[in-house]
Formats: C-alpha cells, structure tokens, sequence
C-alpha cells in the first residue's frame, strides 16, 4: 500500500530514477519501463486521434449550428488547455499511472481520490465501447457487409478484441503499433486536410458564419446552438490523460510525460481544426447536412474531391486510426485499473492487478475487454450509443473538474506551486470544467436522436447520478478507503 506524505521527495530522471521515484510513491516497478518521449506522445495522440474525434463531432456539430460550429473547436481547445496546465504540473509530481486516482487522493485524501478514480474509471470504460462501435461500420465498408445493428456489434467485439491482443503481446508490440497508426494518421489528415482546403475548395468563406438555419433545433436561438455544438466539440479533445497512463512505462517520466501531454493534444487540436474546416469548406451542400440528407459529411466531402477511387483507401485510413485509438485507450484503461487494484481498492483486485510475465496489466486488460464487450450489447438499440457517448462525455469532464479542484486543493495547502499565474490558470481551468461538464450533461432535444424517449434526453446526467450514488454506496459500505 502507498503511504502518503506532503513531503515526498522528487527525483530527477536518471538511469534508475524512474523506477526509485515508484518506490518513493510506495509501489514496486512492475510494469515495463519501455516507452520514450515520443511513444508517451503516440499514445495521448491515437487516444485523442484527429480523425476519431473529426467523426465523432462534425455532423452532430454541423447539425445544431450549421457551418459556424467551426468556431466552437478553439474555444474547447483553448479549454482543455486550461487543463492542462494543471495535468501537466500533476504529471511531473506524481509520475504514476491513473493521474485522476493517484494525485487526488494525494491532495485531498483516500475517499476523494478513489471516488475521483471511480468516474474516470467508468468514463474510460465508456470510451472504449464507443470507439468500437464507430470504427464497426469502417471494416464492414472494407469487407463490403451491409452494417447492420447486429453485424456492427459483433465486428465492434472483434476490434475490441484484437485491441486487447495487442495490449496483451506486451508495451513493445504496443508501441509499434501506434508509432505506424499515428504515423499513418498524421500524414493522411496533413494530406488529405490541405487538399481540401487548398485545391478543393467548394464553398465560400461565408459558410462558416452560416448556420443554414440549425438554430431551429435550439428554439430559434443562435447562442444556444453554439453552446450545443461546444457540448459536442467537448468530446474531439479528450484521450490525452493516456500519456499519464502509460507513466510507469515511460523513461524520464517526470520530465516526458508532462511535455507529451502538451504534444499529443496540440498536435491533434490542429489537426482537428485543419480538417473540420477544410470538409466543411469543401462539402458540395453543407445545408443538405443540416437537413438530414447527409449523414456523413466528412466522406461526402473527401470522395467527391477525389472521386470514387477514394472511397475505400479513406475507409482503410478511417479504420487504422480507430484501431490505434482502441489500442490506446483500451491500454490506458487498463492501467489505469491495475492502477487503483493495487491499493486493494476495487473487487476483485487481486485479480485487477495481475501483471504478466511480459510486464503487462492482464488483469486490466481481461477486465477492460469484458466490460467492452459488455457496452456493446447496447448497440444492438442503436440510439443507445448517442446517449452512451454523452454520458462518457459528461463523466471524464466531471473527473477533469475533480482533479482541478484538487489541485487547487493543493496550492491552498501548499504542495503546489503558488505562483499567482498558476492560480490563475487553476481557477479558470476549474470554471471551464464546472461550464463544460454542465454543458455537456444539459439535457438537449438537439443532441437527441428525433422523437428519442425522455429518458434518452436526459440519458447523462440520470447515468452521472447513478454512478455518482453507486460509487458513494461502495465508499460507505467496502470502505475502500482505509486500505489505503
């Protein structure tokens, strides 16, 4: 179990540093430390992936504000940074897996901390259905099969599956196999983002600051859409905290991980951006997808700039990057429970915090991989999944705003740094969260499918509270806490 003081030492990185600087924090090195600067950065980069997030946003985004939902994405990047300001500080201090659990029970205490682990924990959980079930569809245009609701679950349990193979073979087969995704990503979003852009161009700059009328879903309200479509831009940049899972496996992490935070979030934040505007910008009719008759506009605006020759190598891209990112986040999830079981904290964490002979998290990963599979059940309604990406939404911001809080915690008690501009960064990294983390939970007909049920609309702040109680009950009843 780790003892927990304000006066913990810090090493610099040297060559057994990394592996002392565990054992201060009262763990053994247990995982292998395999990775660099630019691995660390790979994994936050395929977690947040400029084209899953691209996919996952622009025709909810373009639907609720017309093309000037554009102008919403620096406002939400411009917040994550906020964030990171604190997550990078934090990272640097405490270079462990599962930052959410392992610095806020460290700035604020075992109750607080384990709660916190138990949101992102459900959060990251989340993520990894959904990024199976939105890559589904890809591999089923390759293989040329209708995508059924049944055919797309099965292929999603597939990709889940091979996912955690991946993560299984060890940190090296991992790290190799984002070093080609990103790679592969990063060249094909440059690439085909600057094509549109510069040679394809349908549309003038006029459309960016139109809406084609998509504020009627928000009761005729422009503002109110926008802040529909930043509840949507919310979900484009998350992922990042991989780097910080993945700590314990990173050389020099004190010093890396912080500075691949930066990296991956920034790199893909402008990737995000370069791409939503230049699809939108070289969409044929922007309108028709704000009517509903384009549900997929980012294809429409490549395969008509390139013709129909593109459609199936786009599809392969698409599919590559949603594999990387399951690679990544189903690895970050995985850590991060190994993380918290090996506090003796969660059921079965005897089980949870088994690590292999190849120094990797198997207890993690066989958890992560039922629990995915699990998720994927509810895509056999598939109006479940909307409901399911705004729920893991809402959670992981509510986890951000918990280690925010903390952190500001932690400057008053001073065990962090109390410079007034990292006060300031705090504070407002705490407003943006608390803002967004109600933005994305507010319970919108706009961001429902047509005629959804009452219990769709409000499907994330109902699942929030259920998590929230059920995490609560576990406090009061196991009394995780006084293991640690």
């Amino acid at each position: 179990m780790a003892t927990v003081t304000a006066t913990e030492t810090f090493d610099p990185p040297s060559a057994d540093g990394d592996a002392r600087r565990v054992q201060e924090l009262g763990y053994e090195q247990e995982l292998k430390r395999g990775m660099g600067i630019f691995d660390s950065v790979a994994m936050g980069f395929a977690t947040i992936s400029p084209v899953v997030g691209l996919y996952a946003v622009v025709l909810v985004g373009m639907v609720v504000a017309g093309g000037a939902w554009l102008w919403v994405l620096p406002v939400a990047l411009a917040g994550q940074c906020l964030l990171l300001s604190v997550y990078s500080e934090l990272a640097g201090k405490w270079p462990l897996a599962n930052g959410a659990y392992q610095w806020t029970r460290r700035l604020i205490g075992p109750r607080y901390g384990w709660f916190t682990g138990w949101v992102a924990l459900c959060a990251y959980a989340v993520a990894n259905t959904t990024i199976a079930y939105l890559g589904a569809p890809w591999a089923l245009t390759l293989l040329g099969i209708t995508p059924t609701a049944h055919a797309i679950v099965i292929t999603g349990a597939l990709l889940v599956l091979l996912c955690s193979l991946v993560n299984a073979v060890g940190v090296d087969a991992l790290k190799l196999a984002l070093r080609m995704g990103v790679a592969a990503e990063a060249i094909a979003s440059v690439g085909i983002g600057l094509a549109l852009l510069l040679v394809f161009r349908e549309q003038g700059f006029g459309t960016l600051f139109d809406t084609f009328g998509a504020e009627s879903l928000s009761g005729g309200s422009t503002f109110a859409a926008l802040l529909a479509a930043l509840a949507v831009a919310g979900w484009a940049f998350i992922g990042f905290d991989s780097t910080v899972a993945a700590a314990e496996e990173t050389k020099g992490a004190a010093k890396h991980v912080p500075r691949a935070v930066w990296m991956a979030l920034l790199s893909v934040g402008a990737l995000v951006i370069l791409n939503a505007f230049a699809t939108t910008l070289a969409h044929p009719d922007p309108a028709a997808v704000v009517a509903g008759k384009d549900i997929d506009p980012v294809s429409t605006a490549v395969v008509s700039s390139f013709g129909d020759w593109s459609s199936k190598p786009f599809a392969a891209i698409v599919l590559l990057a949603f594999i990387a990112c399951g690679m990544a986040a189903q690895g970050g999830t995985a850590r991060g429970i190994y993380s918290v079981a090996r506090d003796g904290v969660l059921p079965f964490s005897g089980f949870l915090r088994k690590v292999d002979a190849r120094q990797a998290p198997i207890g993690g990963i066989v958890a992560t991989t039922l629990v995915a599979w699990l998720g994927l059940l509810l895509g056999l309604e598939a109006t479940a999944i909307g409901s399911l990406i705004t729920f893991g939404t809402a959670a992981i911001y509510c986890a951000f705003l918990l280690v925010a809080v903390a952190a500001l915690a932690g400057r008053y008690q001073g065990v962090l740094s109390r410079s007034k501009a990292r006060i300031v960064l705090n504070v407002l990294a705490v407003a943006w969260l608390a803002f967004e983390t109600v933005n994305v939970a507010w319970p919108r007909t706009s961001l429902a499918p047509v005629g959804a049920p009452w219990y769709q609309v409000w499907a994330a702040p109902m699942v929030v509270t259920l998590i929230t109680l059920a995490g609560l009950a576990y406090l009061a009843v196991a009394k995780p806490a006084k293991a640690v």
